[in-house]
């Protein structure tokens, strides 16, 4: 959970039922190893358009897309810090852009326009300056705003022999419209059933030949799945079976 940083990989999803995920778990045991933070409480807070055009955008699955989001391990405190991402994937390679900041200075930068000190005070340019420029240009161009808070419980795992290999097992997705603040608390509504697993493996490179035959062995398949995408996807469903009943019983006899 490192501080400021850029760098780029595929990244690829898999949804798994409780009995793939027990095989798939025993199965890459001599491989990979449960990094030191176990199980973990990943909390996000979603920016987008006033009229959702970022979400919707993604959902038309093109080959290239961004998103915005500020994250936390845990609730927060308004001094702990949080990290404020911009990640943008073409295909299946991600490019991920991260600052490291206290959750005070960050709802003062996104919530009322206060930049932090680095950036106000005209430093020597650094790494988390030039990373907060193309934040700051993201939010300008596209005139971003809260639009969801998501959380997760996570597990992540590297490899035994490249501990850049990664995998990350997600469960309990949910999430809410009100309440937009990190330390209000992750308290939300589940996405679906808490039993299944997504899971998303991480590489710079190939794929190694053991992990490519447990996959076909358990016969788990790339899914094309975004969480913020999905529950808006569901949402929009439920908005138009809402209208859907409402015009009908409205219905003059």
């Amino acid at each position: 959970m490192a501080g400021n940083y850029i760098f780029k990989r595929v990244e690829k999803k898999y949804m798994l039922t409780p009995e793939q995920y027990e095989d798939f778990l025993s199965a890459i045991e001599p491989h990979m190893a449960m990094d030191q933070y176990g199980l973990s409480k990943i909390c996000n807070l979603y920016f987008d358009t006033a009229d959702d055009v970022l979400v919707r955008r993604s959902n038309e699955k093109p080959v290239y897309k961004e998103k915005m989001r500020l994250r936390s391990y845990g609730v927060p405190g308004k001094e702990d810090m949080v990290f404020l991402e911009l990640k943008k994937k073409y295909r299946d390679v991600v490019y991920k852009r991260r600052i490291a900041l206290r959750l005070c200075t960050a709802e003062d930068y996104l919530f009322r326009g206060i930049y932090p000190k680095e950036r106000s005070e005209g430093q020597k340019k650094t790494a988390q300056s030039q990373i907060l420029s193309e934040i700051d240009y993201f939010i300008h161009f596209h005139k971003t705003i809260p639009k969801i808070y998501i959380a997760y419980d996570r597990t992540a795992w590297y490899g035994k022999e490249d501990s850049e290999f990664r995998m990350t097992f997600d469960s309990h997705i949910r999430s809410r419209r009100d309440h937009l603040s990190l330390s209000f608390g992750d308290g939300a509504d589940e996405l679906f059933d808490k039993e299944y697993k997504l899971l998303e493996i991480k590489a710079i490179g190939a794929y190694p030949m053991w992990l490519v035959k447990i996959l076909e062995e358990l016969a788990i398949y790339p899914t094309s799945f975004s969480k913020y995408g999905t529950i808006y996807k569901k949402e929009t469903e439920q908005k138009k079976r809402f209208v859907q009943r409402r015009n009908e019983f409205c219905l003059p006899v």
